[in-house]
């Protein structure tokens, strides 16, 4: 099995990566493990390859090319891919994108700073950055390769990482790939934590009463709800339309996922 994973800034996709090394024994290959190998194909160190990158997208292409033939030669092993753009190199992949709410993600940077070249003085700043530097990757690759590594509609499973573990995501990643294999689908399958879903003014002190039946009625131990929620994208993230009862029962219940459909509001 190939799975490609790509996803927001400061999701924790390199984490989820390793626990799918570690757990369930994927090998991993990530962009810059594959720069290493055509460096040294080449000759030369990485940070020598990378000067060359900013100047000549050539390299981009041998680094592109060179994921898909491991994916081609590789055929019988299980492999994640970390990358970008693997999803649409990788020939034969399940392909995932691990999304994140900008103020969790600019959490995140803030707690696990990676170097001089990602240190940043405040919570402003680090989300301020993470929004222009995802902009900015979007315009390289459009410009590059006519791609929009954002749009959704790209891969098999979209799945939230706000408010849950790295662990039961990577259990779900697993779970949710075996299913396509076994029964491939069209469309994007979309996973959002009950918590991205709700404003804390939608939970009202008698939720937990009136909605007792319904959160009766989930499965104990699921993972997600069988029924899809509809919402619509607003300026903070995602706004139920239909389904918040749906949305508050499974908060309450402690279940990680509610599968959702995007829809265009009248509005728009």
């Amino acid at each position: 099995m190939h799975i490609t994973i790509t996803g927001n800034l400061g999701s924790g996709k390199s984490t989820i990566c390793k626990l799918l090394n570690e757990q369930y024994q994927f090998e991993v290959y990530s962009t810059g493990k594959v720069q290493r190998e055509i460096a040294r194909e080449m000759n030369m160190t990485t940070l020598e390859l990378n000067q060359l990158m900013c100047s000549d997208h050539k390299y981009d292409t041998m680094i592109d090319d060179a994921t898909a033939r491991i994916s081609r030669e590789n055929r019988e092993k299980d492999i994640i891919f970390d990358s970008r753009l693997a999803w649409h190199f990788v020939e034969h992949s399940f392909k995932v994108f691990v999304t994140v709410s900008l103020d969790v993600a600019a959490n995140r940077v803030m707690q696990d700073q990676r170097g001089a070249e990602e240190k940043y003085s405040s919570f402003d700043e680090a989300k301020k950055l993470l929004a222009e530097r995802a902009a900015t990757e979007k315009r390289r690759y459009k410009d590059i390769y006519d791609l929009d590594y954002l749009d959704f509609s790209n891969y098999n499973l979209v799945i939230d990482s706000t408010y849950c573990s790295a662990d039961k995501i990577a259990e779900m990643i697993i779970v949710e790939a075996k299913a396509f294999e076994e029964n491939p689908y069209t469309g994007t399958k979309m996973l959002m934590t009950p918590e991205r879903l709700l404003q804390l003014e939608e939970m009202k002190e008698d939720d937990q009463t009136r909605l007792q039946e319904l959160i009766t009625s989930m499965k104990d131990g699921s993972d997600m709800i069988d029924t899809t929620v509809i919402v619509r994208n607003s300026e903070d993230g995602y706004q139920v339309e239909e389904g918040l009862d749906l949305v508050k029962a499974a908060f309450l219940a402690k279940i990680p996922y509610v599968p959702v459909k995007v829809v265009k509001s009248i509005e728009d």
